[in-house]
């Protein structure tokens, strides 16, 4: 019974001894605490709708921030878009001879300069105009050398007046012929330059007619080949297609609700297969629907200088309506709803306040602020959730 006594008064001494040295020990440990720890803990509570965080901690988080300012709510719609070679700039290189297909010197793809050589064609018909054109011309030259003798004599009172008219007409004649057979060759296609090269011209060469393009561009139509006969009758009379795709031109599919709202000169922002972004304006608005679709057809055109954008290729336009300048505009990804009211953080010293706001305008992508904020504020923009997450958080009840 005694022994019991003194295990118990000694069990007593122990927790009185551990208990005088426990503030002790806990005062040693908060030392050892890193200041910016013993700062966190020691941290007050936050406010109503505050979130107190670090510039550390913002960064960890990655949130970003942006300055509220003025800035353009514009206002757009998406439409289907097919591109296509612009009309005006398209070149259907026909035969105007009728004969073979000699060479073809260009394939489907290939550049060509405009006046370059690009098919020749063996033609009899060419080459009857070209000997009917040197007959005259060597003609003409006999005549107004004998002219020009009787003319001289006629001056000196040499000849009789007679025979210089007779001359003279003779070499009218031999002249209008010559005028004649130039403007067979020019509406055989021959240029000038061809036309006057004609005299030194090798004979095998008459029967030989040149293709040149008309343009400068790309084939995306090779319509022959070598050894077909064209230019006749039941024959083929285009060679190839050639398109300038520098500027093409793109179709859009307009829903009829929104017809009303286009104007030609309007910017049209289309986006390709590789994600690039091209701009261009509406230049015709169709006022007729289409029975099908009911939808109208709107035409734009676009440069194309890398030639990015394919003829044929089926895209998504993005047509800007209407643009409103607005003294305040934020993203929209910056906006939370919290109780139903549309709400920003704004950013303090001690980390972000949530502040409530009346809203606008707005587009896809920004919103007008009407109250709640100034210019030059810092509102956080991305991966707000995570704060208004923390904010709900504390709104939860302790048990």
């Amino acid at each position: 019974m005694t022994r019991n006594r003194s295990v118990l008064v000694l069990a007593v001494l122990a927790s009185l001894a551990m208990g005088a040295a426990l503030p002790s020990l806990f005062s040693a440990m908060r030392s050892r605490v890193s200041p910016d720890r013993q700062s966190e803990a020691i941290q007050p509570e936050s406010g109503d709708g505050e979130v107190r965080l670090s510039a550390a901690q913002i960064e960890t988080s990655k949130i970003a921030m942006a300055t509220v300012g003025p800035g353009v709510i514009t206002r757009r719609i998406t439409a289907p878009a097919a591109v296509k070679p612009d009309p005006d700039k398209i070149a259907r290189v026909a035969a105007k001879v009728a004969g073979v297909v000699e060479e073809m010197r260009k394939r489907l793809g290939d550049q060509v300069a405009r006046g370059e050589t690009i098919a020749i064609i063996d033609s009899r018909e060419v080459a009857e105009a070209k000997s009917e054109y040197l007959a005259a011309l060597a003609n003409f030259d006999l005549q107004n050398v004998l002219f020009q003798r009787e003319k001289g004599l006629f001056e000196k009172k040499i000849t009789a007046e007679q025979l210089f008219l007779k001359a003279k007409a003779v070499f009218m004649e031999a002249k209008v012929k010559l005028d004649l057979a130039r403007q067979k060759l020019a509406a055989l296609d021959m240029s000038e330059q061809e036309i006057a090269a004609l005299p030194s011209q090798p004979i095998a060469d008459l029967r030989r007619k040149e293709i040149h393009a008309p343009i400068s561009g790309r084939v995306i139509e090779r319509l022959v080949s070598v050894g077909q006969p064209v230019g006749g009758e039941g024959q083929a009379k285009e060679l190839y297609v050639i398109a300038d795709l520098s500027v093409v031109e793109v179709e859009l599919a307009v829903p009829a609700a929104d017809l009303g709202l286009l104007r030609e000169g309007q910017e049209v922002r289309l986006q390709n297969a590789e994600g690039r972004g091209f701009e261009g304006k509406i230049t015709y608005v169709n006022a007729l629907i289409t029975r099908e679709t009911r939808s109208g057809q709107v035409l734009a055109r676009f440069a194309n200088p890398d030639f990015a954008l394919r003829p044929g290729s089926l895209l998504e336009a993005d047509i800007s309506l209407k643009e409103t300048r607005v003294k305040l505009k934020i993203p929209r990804a910056a906006v939370m709803i919290i109780d139903g009211k549309p709400d920003v953080f704004v950013r303090t010293p001690e980390g972000f306040t949530k502040r409530e706001i009346e809203l606008g305008r707005g587009d896809d992508d920004s919103v007008e602020v009407v109250d709640g904020l100034k210019e030059g504020e810092e509102i956080a923009v991305s991966n707000v959730f995570l704060l208004k997450a923390e904010l709900g958080k504390r709104s939860i009840p302790e048990e």
